[in-house]
């Protein structure tokens, strides 16, 4: 009940929802005066959500900074999903994510772990057959990597599932913590909750990192730019998925 309550309620809390709903308030109401501040408010969100500058400064505040774990080994890597999917004609593929696998990757070929745990299912409201940890094997398999090194969870659908599936398996191993725990920058910061309220130690290792120009203002940085707006939809998504985490 709370995988499908938490997809609807990301659909509402997206700001073009916000600003569709202040203007269908804006026609339906009788009051003008009302409609009018009503009007105003949607310019203002429109402006607001599509700035670039504002995008950039709350990114820098909400990512975790990159870790470099030199000469550090840990026994496992977790590998969070969410950069594999299919597309409608069923063939799986990496989607804009597929840094996580990257690095991960490249994490246990140069030594810093000796396993890899991946763990991800199919995250969608009316799942396929389409399991993200069974492609990933495959994938891995590919790159002559062991079957040994890698261990595979097929069956979480969130962050959630992510941490207490993996604890269940890593608990029948003799994997020392902490692990490494590799996912995106945006999504480090709730994961790393999640994980430490499930009771497995992890250490951040975050990747796929926002692109933000970090040099001085122009003027590009204050005009509305709409890539930024599908950017909100993701960080947004993840303060409301960090304050739940906090309540649970």
């Amino acid at each position: 009940m709370y995988f499908i309550l938490s997809k609807v309620l990301y659909i509402l809390i997206l700001p073009f929802m916000w600003v569709f709903g202040l203007l269908l308030y804006a026609i339906f109401t009788k009051n003008t005066k009302r409609a009018r501040k009503l009007l105003i408010c949607s310019v203002v969100l429109l402006y607001l959500f599509g700035n670039p500058l504002l995008m950039r400064l709350y990114v820098n505040a909400w990512d975790i900074k990159p870790y470099n774990p030199g000469t550090t080994k840990y026994s496992s890597i977790i590998l969070l999903g969410g950069f594999a999917t299919e597309d409608a004609n069923g063939h799986p593929f990496f989607n804009d994510a597929a840094d996580r696998y990257t690095e991960a990757v490249k994490l246990l070929q140069n030594g810093t772990a000796s396993h890899l745990l991946v763990t991800g299912g199919n995250g969608n409201l009316n799942p396929s057959g389409f399991r993200e940890g069974t492609f990933v094997q495959a994938e891995l398999r590919k790159l002559n990597i062991p079957d040994s090194a890698v261990l595979i969870e097929t069956q979480a659908r969130n962050t959630f599932e992510n941490a207490s599936f993996s604890k269940a398996i890593l608990k029948k191993t003799t994997l020392k913590p902490p692990y490494l725990l590799v996912t995106s920058a945006f999504h480090m910061r709730r994961a790393l909750l999640i994980f430490k309220k499930a009771g497995l130690p992890v250490v951040a290792y975050p990747c796929d990192y926002y692109k933000t120009n970090r040099g001085s203002i122009s003027l590009w940085d204050i005009l509305p730019d709409t890539v930024v707006y599908g950017t909100w939809n993701t960080y947004i998504k993840e303060l409301i998925g960090y304050v739940v985490a906090q309540l649970k």
